[in-house]
């Protein structure tokens, strides 16, 4: 057994290996989506018309992070290896690196699975990475780490380090319980701890930060609401004079350019101008462009809009609420969900869970023409993407060669 002492991550992105991977990821390609692609992403059948948006599916962190992940079992054949939490938020590539053997360790440092961990053992670091407490830990227990943390989500924390280093606080857009938002909370409090930050999910949250910062909320009134949500040993008094702000990559553009415009306007409220406030866009491109390519596509004539994806991805989650304002909008994981014309089960943001609903004029109207854009999150494989497109067709009785 190996000597317990902190080691480099490894890089398994070796060209010995490539090759091989890129064979074993090749089952997340699609022909069929390739060929809409070409044809300015438009399917025309019978009685459906479907649109692709221009910009859909993996990223390239996303690709990145699978890449990574089949390297490191390929290379550590004979070791334990461990992935914290999931690669990627799709429960189709998770599920297929478990049939490969990946172990899970809790997105938690403190939990007692991490005891077991030896020199031995290779643990995986997901695209969403991971807090400084959770590395610290690992280091200490010698494993050798493989990081595939995405580089955009490493570009925030370099942000709110430089925030931490000017005594600045963190105000971080974002789902407090999401791993990259736990990671980026803990990047916030620099390379001494001494930082601070403050996590806001929304608008409403981020008026009250503002109403504390203009004299219109009292600071045990912001510390009872957001006790599990701010730094250790965090004073509004204080912390709040001079505020940065930073985002889980993956949330609402929109939503986060509002909660700037909110939190800009108090700090010139109260001091006269803006000199205390900072911000710098930290929303991924990836996330951007899948947003602004559905924007897009909303602006034609459809009856329906298909979002693929897991339930538990932020960027896909985003991508069916802005659909979801403008027309007719199934979040689903897969084709499975789409059980016939009268029974689509998705995901249903009034109850957090699935629901089941019809397509429009589904079985009431096989005659008609049925227009359909269709999108996926930034971690939905394209063969899930030819599945559904597939499935549709053929409920509307027009299956593909």
């Amino acid at each position: 057994m190996q000597e317990n002492k902190p080691r480099r991550p490894v890089n398994v992105r070796r060209p010995e290996v490539r090759e091989q991977v890129m064979h074993d990821i090749s089952r997340y390609s699609s022909p069929l989506v390739e060929q809409l692609r070409a044809n300015g992403n438009r399917l025309r059948l019978p009685n459906l018309e479907l649109y692709l948006a221009d910009s859909f599916g993996f990223c390239d962190g996303v690709r990145r992070a699978i890449e990574i992940a089949y390297a490191t079992i390929r290379l550590f054949k004979d070791r334990r290896i461990w992935l914290i939490g999931e690669i990627i938020h799709n429960p189709e590539v998770n599920g297929q690196l478990d049939a490969l053997g990946m172990r899970h360790l809790p997105w938690r440092e403190d939990d007692p699975a991490y005891n077991a961990l030896t020199g031995d053992d290779v643990v995986v670091i997901p695209a969403f990475g991971i807090t400084r407490a959770m590395r610290a830990r690992l280091e200490g227990q010698g494993v050798q780490l493989v990081d595939s943390t995405c580089g955009n989500v490493i570009k925030v924390w370099q942000r709110v380090r430089s925030y931490a280093a000017a005594g600045v606080t963190s105000v971080i857009h974002g789902k407090a319980l999401h791993e990259e938002s736990m990671a980026t909370a803990s990047q916030s409090c620099g390379e001494d701890g001494t930082g601070n930050f403050i996590v806001v999910l929304d608008e409403r949250e981020a008026q009250m930060v503002a109403d504390f910062i203009t004299g219109k909320l009292d600071a045990a009134a912001l510390q009872e609401r957001f006790a599990s949500r701010m730094s250790a040993g965090f004073d509004p008094q204080v912390h709040l004079r001079e505020i940065g702000l930073a985002n889980q990559t993956t949330m609402l553009k929109s939503e986060t350019a509002r909660i700037q415009e909110i939190l800009r306007a108090a700090v010139v409220q109260r001091d006269g101008n803006a000199d205390r406030f900072h911000v710098f866009d930290t929303i991924c491109d990836a996330t951007q462009s899948r947003q602004d390519a559905l924007f897009k596509l909303l602006d034609l004539d459809l009856d329906a809009m298909m979002i693929i994806g897991g339930y538990n991805s932020s960027n896909t989650t985003h991508l069916a609420q802005i659909a979801h304002e403008r027309v007719h909008t199934y979040f689903v994981r897969d084709a499975a969900c789409l059980e016939s014309t009268g029974r689509i089960r998705c995901y249903d943001f009034a109850t957090r869970r699935e629901t089941e609903r019809p397509l429009p004029h589904g079985a009431a109207d096989m005659q008609r023409v049925l227009k359909v854009g269709i999108t996926a999150g930034a971690s939905c494989p394209a063969n899930v993407i030819e599945q559904v497109i597939r499935r549709l067709a053929e409920l509307r009785g027009c299956p593909l060669p």
